[in-house]
């Protein structure tokens, strides 16, 4: 195989993709470089396709290697292990926009692996991936209706950035990833901070703008080292049969569509497919995989036509109506906060856990070791759509909604600094009937306000739908289960009243234009603001205080030379602070202390002890101190753990001492003044100046 090499300018430095040198056994490799970063991508796609395979089984494996970036993994095994939350995101990213590109039919098992071979930690390689993702595609034998592209979008000081390096994302206050083709574009994923619907709109088609250059560097790669796309015929419906089937079952399934309750409509869909497979008789008994396909297009056929020509939805609701909502709080009465959403047939119940530094989640990735401070997690089991699985443990795509509702409630999160606990949101998904990840947001911004978060604002968010008939349309709001699958186009949109958090979109077809994705964001806004009304009858303000069963955290903020002397040799004082109180305490470099406690009275206790710790002596106060040493001059009395002064013999009495075992000894208690302070930080102290007073603390 001969290598080759294609490369352009792309903000400033080259983005090379090359072929021909690595993984040559491979039907299409790739490696692409921009910056210090390099990822491998490998395409290979079965050449026998399994018997009974009614589904496309593509499967997309991103992996980061640790050695990318001079790192050996901290896991006890010391290798890279399974797939990580970021890895399995990214693996999201790369299958959805390519997902609808291959060939209507084509059931053979492909496998795309991008790997991550060197990281510069300044370009994030994510969206390198999923460019060379494609391109090992193009120029592989695999039927593909490529090549697409990605790059990520940033707005820095008002303007928008194509690919931005992980420094400028500090500054940004949008992150989208867009993803598209020549013509259109095919996914967005991304948060920012609460901007309009117009700005969200203009970074879309600017990113997919930018990724133009991309596009065509992998067709000028397919040009010097593309393959002959391998012979596949798509399989032809027996035209017989269809006939045959349609007009058994296009006035039964008719009905069966319209039937708005969704277990009763399966129930008569499938009653329909039992029904045509009785008519059919015997000769087409081992035909139902072909039957069952038909069905599947004709009712797809009835619900489109049904929702364009009728103008109306399957269960009844116009393109704009967003379905009955039922709010509740405080449903949980020992979780922090909780909340039961129910919009429809979907519905999340949403706990809060309030926990300590030590709850923090600990991820160790290429970038560094990082301290996860938020979680939301949603879950979705089978019962939620009366079903039996024995997958019973979070996968790919519950780890991608959940990050979707994760990143759309950490807009309205106070800053650690102003809340320092770790906080966890769990949303388990009871029934499901669309636009479950919503149905977590509103429910999670829920739970935080009746745990008593101070939260900047309610977060609520909607799932928006597709259908396009040629020139004719219809943008649905809150979309159910059977319209994500039958339409053309699910877009996620979540934000508070004042602007967008967060969004993910997927297109099914060649493309939207401008104007359809503009109504979208509009229409999204307008049942945002409907469904914010409605969760505001149940609660439109954080609750005063914490939940009482949350641990409390107290604040102490002391200089950052003494955070040693509360740690104490080998953790010592620290430990016996923590053992006295049952406390938990976390001390950083800056002096920030905070003191975790279940209950007020351990937490004062605490703060005492870590204030005692840190006083500092000020001249005109009493202390009771205790006599450390004598000394024929006078005596050393401790007045502060760690911290004494001198008593001068002249200062010991208002009459003449002779000597100072006279009136001390050492381990006496004493009430004594601080008289004075000189520049070396000598503590001067004085008895008889507090002869007759008492100390503050005895008063």
């Amino acid at each position: 195989m001969a290598y080759h090499k294609v490369e352009i300018d792309f903000n400033g430095q080259p983005f090379v993709i090359e072929t021909g040198k690595m993984a040559r056994q491979a039907d299409g490799a790739v490696v692409v470089t921009y910056g210090g970063t390099k990822v491998l991508c490998t395409a290979v796609s079965a050449r026998k396709m399994r018997e009974g395979q009614d589904f496309f089984p593509l499967t997309v494996n991103y992996q980061e290697k640790f050695y990318a970036a001079g790192k050996i993994p901290g896991s006890f095994f010391r290798r890279e292990r399974g797939a990580t939350e970021r890895e399995t995101l990214i693996c999201r990213l790369i299958d959805r926009p390519m997902r609808p590109l291959f060939p209507k039919g084509y059931l053979f098992e492909t496998q795309i692996m991008p790997t991550v071979i060197s990281a510069d930690l300044v370009n994030d390689p994510d969206t390198l991936a999923m460019v060379g993702a494609s391109a090992a595609v193009v120029v592989s034998d695999i039927p593909f209706d490529g090549p697409i592209a990605a790059v990520r979008v940033g707005r820095i000081n008002g303007q928008l950035v194509a690919n931005p390096t992980n420094e400028q994302r500090q500054e940004s206050d949008m992150e989208i990833v867009v993803s598209g083709s020549r013509d259109a574009v095919m996914m967005v994923e991304g948060e920012a901070d609460l901007v309009s619907e117009d700005d969200m709109l203009e970074a879309i088609f600017f990113g997919h703008q930018a990724l133009q250059p991309l596009i065509d560097l992998q067709e000028e790669l397919h040009k010097l080292a593309g393959k002959q796309k391998r012979e596949f015929q798509v399989p032809e419906v027996d035209p017989e049969l269809e006939a045959r089937v349609i007009g058994l079952a296009e006035g039964p399934m008719g009905e069966a569509v319209r039937i708005r309750t969704k277990q009763e409509r399966y129930a008569a869909i499938d009653q329909v497919k039992t029904d045509v497979l009785e008519q059919l008789g015997e000769e087409y008994a081992d035909r139902a995989d072909e039957v069952a396909a038909i069905l599947g297009s004709l009712s797809k056929k009835l619900v489109r036509r049904m929702i364009i020509d009728e103008k109306v939805r399957i269960d009844g609701r116009d393109s704009k109506t967003v379905r009955p909502i039922s709010c509740e709080v405080g449903v949980l009465p020992n979780a922090h906060g909780s909340a039961l959403f129910t919009r429809g047939e979907t519905q999340a119940l949403v706990a809060l856990a309030l926990g300590t530094s030590m709850d923090e989640q600990r991820l160790d990735n290429i970038q560094g070791m990082e301290f996860k401070k938020f979680l939301l997690h949603y879950n979705f089991p089978p019962f939620c759509v009366g079903e039996t699985s024995m997958r019973l443990f979070p996968g790919r795509r519950e780890i991608g909604h959940g990050f979707l509702a994760e990143r759309s409630v950490a807009s309205i999160l106070p800053s650690h600094e102003d809340f320092s606990y770790t906080i966890r949101l769990v949303s388990d998904i009871l029934e499901s009937n669309g636009s479950s990840s919503m149905a977590s947001v509103c429910g999670s911004s829920l739970a935080l306000m009746d745990g008593g978060v101070p939260v900047k604002d309610a977060v609520a968010g909607i799932a928006m739908g597709l259908i396009k008939e040629g020139d004719d349309i219809a943008v649905l709001s809150d979309i159910l289960g059977d319209e994500d699958h039958l339409g053309d186009m699910d877009f996620k949109v979540t934000g508070t009243a004042n602007g967008v958090a967060a969004l993910q979109m997927d297109i099914k077809i060649s493309g939207v234009d401008k104007a359809i994705m503009k109504q979208a964001l509009e229409q999204a806004r307008e049942g945002r603001i409907h469904i914010l009304g409605e969760m505001a009858k149940a609660i439109d303000k954080p609750r005063p205080e914490l939940s009482p069963n949350a641990p409390r955290i107290t604040v102490v903020q002391v200089k950052s030379d003494q955070v040693r002397t509360i740690i104490g040799p080998g953790g010592k004082t620290i430990r016996g602070i923590i053992d006295a109180t049952g406390c938990q305490i976390d001390i950083d470099d800056s002096g920030r202390v905070n003191i975790f406690a279940t209950d007020e009275e351990s937490a004062k206790a605490a703060v005492k002890m870590v204030k005692d710790l840190t006083a500092e002596p000020e001249v005109g106060m009493i202390y009771k101190g205790t006599v450390k040493r004598i000394m024929e001059f006078g005596a050393f009395v401790e007045i502060l753990p760690g911290t004494d002064g001198l008593v001068h013999i002249s200062e010991l009495a208002n009459e003449r001492v002779r000597a100072v075992t006279d009136v001390l000894k050492e381990g006496d208690e004493v009430l004594v003044k601080c008289i004075g302070i000189d520049k070396q930080g000598k503590i001067k102290l004085s008895r008889k100046e507090a002869l007759g007073k008492s100390a503050p603390q005895d008063a």
